[in-house]
């Protein structure tokens, strides 16, 4: 495995090196090669290479074919431009006949905005495809898990999202740990308070809250929820049963996405209190961090809003 430095870079290096062995693994582009960093895999794999130009909802329709033909396609470019312009195309002619069509959206989320913000922010994608049947949806927190997670793609039989971020998200993981199937990780556990659970590109500001609240005295668990709508819940359900209270933190809508999936197997399988913190507004432009901050990702107020489901 390759050094790279973001998630997109991360994409295109888990493309070449299954495409080292598998010559069924296409990427196919709509204007987005330089975009997914994936320039050395056309270079490298030109004919498992396939442009269409600007136009989405052609990618998803010649990948669907390509599908249907026995080959495992990848769509990537931003993730709006997938989940909202081709949405038609992923219904219809990849999810409904099930097909092995894998999306990997780009700039998802608040934190990729610094220099064209809202049109270039998606933090509707989960909630839109969590509506779809037969998707199964990845969320990896950091470039790492976004490489091992579009290599577990492709060994799942039907269409795939992966939601990638801007190159702007933390590393939270060693480099050689795997992609979890169970659909969740547990980081830290430092006691049963409260279940802190993130999606995606907020993760390492959960983790700074659960060190602060242990230095008030307040021991909670922190997990990493790397599947949305998992179709085997089991070992999320588990550590829900064990908490006395859950947190969700995520860098998407309120409506649709982590706190939506999480309130929904707390309802169906042992009710408590839940607390959201999620977007609620469009973003703005600015930097990653500082738009973090604004928006309600700080550590600190991450931290406050555990206290104040405690009293």
């Amino acid at each position: 495995m390759a050094d790279f430095r973001g998630t997109r870079e991360a994409f295109a290096q888990a493309l070449i090196d299954m495409s080292e062995t598998n010559d069924k693994i296409m990427f196919v582009a709509p204007d987005s090669l330089k975009a997914m960093r994936a320039t050395k895999f056309a270079e490298l794999h030109p004919a498992q290479y396939v442009e269409v130009g600007i136009a989405e909802q052609s990618a998803v329709d010649a990948a669907a074919g390509m599908a249907a033909c026995g080959l495992i396609p990848y769509v990537g470019t931003y993730a709006g431009f997938l989940t909202m312009r081709a949405c038609e195309q992923m219904r219809t002619f990849v999810a409904y006949p099930d097909l092995n069509v894998k999306f990997v959206g780009i700039n998802a989320g608040l934190l990729g905005g610094e220099r064209e913000g809202v049109t270039h922010q998606f933090y509707e994608d989960i909630g839109i495809l969590s509506n779809i049947p037969n998707f199964t949806i990845f969320t990896p927190a950091d470039a790492s898990q976004t490489y091992h997670a579009v290599k577990a793609a492709a060994e799942i039989k039907g269409p795939v999202y992966i939601r990638a971020g801007s190159g702007r998200e933390k590393d939270v993981y060693e480099k050689d740990v795997p992609f979890s199937m169970d659909g969740i990780r547990i980081l830290k556990r430092y006691g049963t308070d409260t279940l802190l659970l993130s999606s995606g590109f907020v993760l390492d500001r959960a983790l700074r809250a659960a060190d602060l609240l242990k230095e008030k005295g307040i021991d909670i668990t922190v997990g990493d929820i790397n599947i949305i709508n998992a179709k085997n819940p089991d070992k999320v359900i588990m550590e829900i049963r064990k908490a006395k209270r859950i947190v969700t933190v995520e860098d998407h809508n309120i409506h649709g996405g982590l706190g939506a999936y999480i309130s929904k197997l707390v309802v169906e399988n042992d009710p408590k209190r839940v607390s959201r913190i999620g977007l609620s507004s469009f973003g703005e432009s600015g930097p990653a961090d500082e738009l973090a901050d604004y928006y309600g990702f700080a550590p600190e107020n991450i931290a406050a809003v555990v206290e104040q489901g405690m009293e």
